[in-house]
């Protein structure tokens, strides 16, 4: 897989028996300079293949020896529980044979098991709400570290995480590895880099609006919610697709959207924040071994959630970003497979949809669904940009002297 680093027997073999016959492009950039100790700014879509370009020098580093303090040697950061989850398994299929632990620390879990987890980890993966009370408790120590990892710094920005991460890192000692890996790259991220990188090298793989090069993206006008079900209940009978994912933008969307496909005889799942911890590892492990097939959401798992087989994404609500947009989509297209995202419009989210065309620079196909063609067929008038038109009269201005004369 990589032909000028001699990794160790059992890593190459894990790599070979796992499928690894080529790097990705992220990763033939990435695993060298890791192995140099070089701080590294990692852009890239998702679907590149990030968590193993940092995974396999990791590996590689611990098998020359473990911390004789027990504590970890690596730390990696991340947003939400399942991806966290999803990190672990990766490494202990990579790491398999090697003697070597990960442990995940999240919210959901008991607090006295995750202190004896810490105990043999090598590897800690784990949200940042989550290893402030173990700091504080001290049953993680981070005296030993070499490597701190920062998985999807955007998303941990955008959801508030800033002062907790800011409050691990300063008990991390300074002389550290520190790979800081983002989608997308906003002022708030490179503000961070500049803060907690030494010399970094930035390696940026495609751009991320590329991460939709082997979807086909299309839209289908709707007049209103009523029509939007029926819609999807078309789609999700007729389209041929393994697994589906339909996004919502809000929990109580995604709880009344699960109850009504269940009551249509869809074998869905539900998936949102206020979803319990055992909860949302069974609902991801039956819809990964395909007990269910359509998995209805919201932007909790537009990322981290890589679930082979989901060749299909529908937004039910148009997401309200551009990067948001993104994510949700690249649940599907990975690692070079083929995917299909079709997104459902009302008249209220035309112009959002537009802005989301021009910020992918690209033009969605209009999808037309027999039967279901509403009576929305889009704005009467546009704009150069693309968006609708006001169509209400302007007031003719009167003027003061005329209204003086009137009276």
């Amino acid at each position: 897989m990589f032909k000028d680093i001699a990794l160790a027997a059992q890593l190459e073999q894990n790599l070979k028996s796992l499928g690894y016959s080529e790097a990705t492009e992220v990763q033939a950039r990435s695993v060298s300079r890791l192995l140099e100790g070089q701080d590294l700014l990692v852009s890239s879509p998702t679907g590149t293949g990030k968590t193993a370009a940092y995974l396999i020098p990791l590996i590689q580093e611990l098998t020359r020896g473990k911390s004789p303090s027990r504590q970890p040697k690596a730390l990696v950061l991340v947003p939400v529980r399942e991806l966290a989850e999803q990190v672990v398994k990766q490494f202990q299929a990579l790491a398999q044979g090697l003697e070597l632990d990960a442990v995940s620390i999240v919210g959901g879990q008991d607090f006295k098991q995750q202190e004896k987890k810490l105990q043999r980890a090598d590897l800690v993966v784990a949200t940042p709400g989550r290893v402030l009370p173990h700091l504080e408790n001290r049953s993680i120590e981070l005296d030993s570290l070499d490597l701190l990892v920062l998985d999807e710094a955007d998303r941990m920005l955008e959801t508030g995480f800033q002062e907790s991460l800011e409050n691990i890192i300063v008990e991390c000692p300074q002389a550290r590895q520190t790979l800081l890996i983002s989608a997308t790259l906003p002022s708030a991220v490179r503000k961070m880099a500049d803060s907690i990188l030494v010399e970094p090298e930035w390696i940026r793989v495609g751009k991320a609006v590329d991460s939709g090069e082997q979807i086909k993206q299309s839209i289908v006008l709707s007049d209103d919610q009523s029509h939007k079900d029926k819609q999807l209940c078309w789609l999700l009978q007729n389209e041929s697709f393994n697994k589906a994912i339909v996004f919502t933008n809000s929990k109580t969307q995604a709880r009344r959207l699960d109850g009504f496909l269940r009551y249509h005889k869809f074998r869905a799942a539900l998936l949102h924040g206020d979803v319990q911890q055992k909860g949302r590892f069974a609902t991801i492990e039956g819809f990964r071994k395909g007990t269910t097939n359509v998995l209805v959401t919201t932007d909790l798992a537009s990322r981290g959630l890589d679930v082979e087989g989901v060749d299909l994404v529908i937004n039910l609500e148009m997401p309200r970003k551009g990067d948001l947009y993104l994510h949700r989509i690249g649940r599907t297209g990975r690692a070079g497979e083929k995917g299909e995202a079709i997104s459902l419009i009302d008249p209220a989210e035309w112009n959002l949809m537009s802005s989301i065309e021009r910020y992918l620079k690209i033009r969605f196909r209009r999808k037309l669904i027999e039967g279901l063609v509403g009576h929305y067929k889009g704005p009467k008038k546009l704009k150069a940009s693309g968006k609708a038109a006001s169509t209400k009269k302007k007031k003719k201005k009167t003027d003061k002297k005329t209204l003086r004369k009137k009276r």
